[in-house]
C-alpha cells in the first residue's frame, strides 16, 4: 500500500510512475477522499472540544441559578455530542474508502525497471550454460518414452478434472528428489531457515501481500473463507503482519516447500498440454524481510540462489528483467528467470524474483526498530521461487533425453535417487 503523505507531497510524481506501468492518473480522486476525510476529522475535534467547553460551564450555570443559560448549554452539549458522531462517522467511512482504494493501487516501479507495455519489453541481462545440440528432434516432456505412463493426466482429470497430474514411479521420485536437492542447496549453503507453513489463510494475509483485493479470481476459496495460497509468499511474508522485529533480527532469510493452487484464470488455451502449467503445484519459494536500505542487494542475493539451483542442475537459462507492464501488482522490480526446454525450442520462466520494498509491509503493517533506537519503521520485503519445482522436472526430463529414449538425470540428484542415474520406462535405473 502507498504512503499517503507521500501523495500530498507529490501527486504528479505518484501519477507520473503509475503512467509508467499503463495507469491513468488517480492522485485526484485520492486526495479528493483525503481531503474530505482529514476535513471530517477536523470538524469532529472541533465539535469535540466545543463540547468539552459546554460541558465545563453548565456546572456554573447550573451553580449561579442561571436556568435559562443551564438549559442552552446543556441542549449545546447534546448538540454538540451529536455532530461529534457524525463527523466521526463521516471520517471512518472516508478513511474505509480511502484504504480500499490504496489497496487496489500496485506498487510503483524502481527508476531502472525499464518501461513497456507486456512481455515483448522486457530485457535479457544474461544468458547462463548452453543449449545442448541434440542429433536427433527433441521431444516435449510429457511425449518422452522415459517418462511414459508414470505422468498420468488421465487419472488426474478422472479425479480433478484439466490441468491436473497424477506423477507416478520414478518420475514421483525425481520430483521428490528435486524438492529436497534445492531445500538442501538453500538452507545449507545459502544460509536461509526452512519452514513448513498452512496452505490454507485467512483474507488478512492474501490482502497483506496484494493477491486481495483485485485478484481473487485467481485463487481458490473454501466454503468456509480460508484462501489456498497461490504461493509460500503469503505465509513467509506474513510472519511480519502486525509485528516490530528488532534491526538485529534482520535480515530474516526464508524458505519453504509447499503445494500451490492457483485458478489460471485467463490462461484458456495456454499451454494446455502438459504439466507446464497446472491449477495445483509445487514450489520452494524464498521470502526475506529486511530494512529498506539493503533491499536492493537481498534482491540480486536471492536472485543468485535460484541461478544456483539452475546451474547446479546444469540447465541452461537466462535473466531478464521485468519491464513495467509486466511486473506484477505488489513489485517495485522484478528478475524473471527462464529455463531452455528444447522440447519447446524456447526458454520459458521458472522463477520470477520481485523486492517490493515496503509496499507489502505498509499493507500488513510490519514494521522494524532501527538499531539508533529511532521510531519503528516499515520493513522490506522480497520474494522468489527458488524453484518451481514441476517446471524444473520438466526442464530436467526435456535437457537430459536421449535418443533411445531415456533421461540421463543429473549428478547432482545422484544420492536423492538411491545412486540411480537414469530414467527408464517411467522407473529409475
Amino acid at each position: 500500500m502507498h504512503d499517503i503523505r507521500a501523495i500530498r507531497e507529490n501527486p504528479a510524481e505518484f501519477d507520473a510512475q503509475l503512467a509508467r506501468r499503463g495507469l491513468s492518473p488517480l492522485s485526484p480522486e485520492i486526495l479528493r477522499i483525503d481531503e474530505a476525510r482529514r476535513a471530517a476529522i477536523h470538524a469532529a475535534e472541533t465539535a469535540k472540544a466545543d463540547q468539552n467547553a459546554a460541558s465545563k460551564q453548565v456546572g456554573a450555570a447550573k451553580a449561579k441559578g442561571d436556568e435559562a443559560e443551564f438549559e442552552r448549554l446543556r441542549a449545546l452539549v447534546g448538540e454538540k455530542k451529536t455532530e461529534v458522531a457524525q463527523m466521526q462517522a463521516e471520517a471512518a467511512e472516508l478513511d474505509a474508502r480511502l484504504r480500499d482504494l490504496l489497496m487496489t493501487v500496485p506498487n510503483l516501479p524502481l527508476a531502472e525497471v525499464p518501461d513497456g507495455a507486456d512481455e515483448d519489453d522486457n530485457v535479457e541481462i544474461h544468458r547462463r550454460g548452453t543449449p545442448r545440440d541434440f542429433s536427433f528432434t527433441p521431444k516435449e516432456h510429457y511425449e518422452l518414452p522415459a517418462v511414459g505412463a508414470q505422468m498420468d493426466f488421465e487419472t488426474a482429470a478422472k479425479l480433478s478434472g484439466s490441468r491436473f497430474v497424477v506423477l507416478k514411479g520414478g518420475v514421483a521420485r525425481v520430483h521428490r528428489a528435486l524438492a529436497q536437492f534445492m531445500l538442501d542447496l538453500h538452507v545449507d549453503e545459502h544460509g536461509l531457515s526452512e519452514n513448513i507453513t498452512p496452505v490454507l489463510v485467512r483474507d488478512e494475509a492474501m490482502l497483506g501481500t496484494g493477491q486481495l483485493p483485485k485478484f481473487a479470481e485467481d485463487s481458490y476459496q473454501t466454503t468456509n473463507g480460508w484462501w489456498l495460497i497461490p504461493t509460500a509468499e503469503v505465509t513467509l511474508t506474513n510472519y511480519a503482519g502486525g509485528e516490530t522485529m528488532d534491526a538485529s533480527a534482520l535480515p530474516m532469510r526464508m524458505c519453504a516447500h509447499t503445494n500451490c493452487f492457483r485458478s489460471e484464470a485467463g490462461s484458456a488455451g495456454k499451454d494446455t498440454a502438459g504439466m507446464l502449467r497446472q491449477h495445483q503445484f509445487e514450489k520452494v519459494e524464498m521470502v526475506t524481510l529486511c530494512t529498506p536500505e539493503t533491499a536492493l542487494d537481498e534482491h540480486e542475493r536471492m536472485t543468485k540462489c535460484a541461478e544456483a539451483v539452475l546451474e547446479k542442475l546444469g540447465l541452461p537459462y537466462r535473466r531478464i528483467v521485468l519491464c513495467t507492464g509486466d511486473m506484477g501488482f505488489g513489485a517495485q522490480k522484478t528478475y524473471d528467470l527462464e529455463v531452455w526446454l528444447p522440447g519447446q525450442d524456447s526458454y520459458r520462466e521458472i522463477s520470477s524474483v520481485s523486492t517490493c520494498g515496503t509496499f507489502q509491509a505498509r499493507r500488513m503493517n510490519g514494521r522494524y526498530k532501527p538499531a539508533d533506537g529511532g521510531k519503528p519503521e516499515f520493513l522490506a520485503t522480497l520474494n522468489g521461487s527458488g524453484l518451481a519445482v514441476g517446471r524444473c522436472l520438466i526442464a530436467v526430463l526435456e535437457n537430459g533425453q536421449e535418443e533411445d529414449g531415456s533421461v540421463t538425470l543429473p549428478e547432482v540428484l545422484h544420492p536423492y535417487l538411491g545412486g540411480k542415474t537414469r530414467l527408464v520406462d517411467g522407473q529409475l535405473v
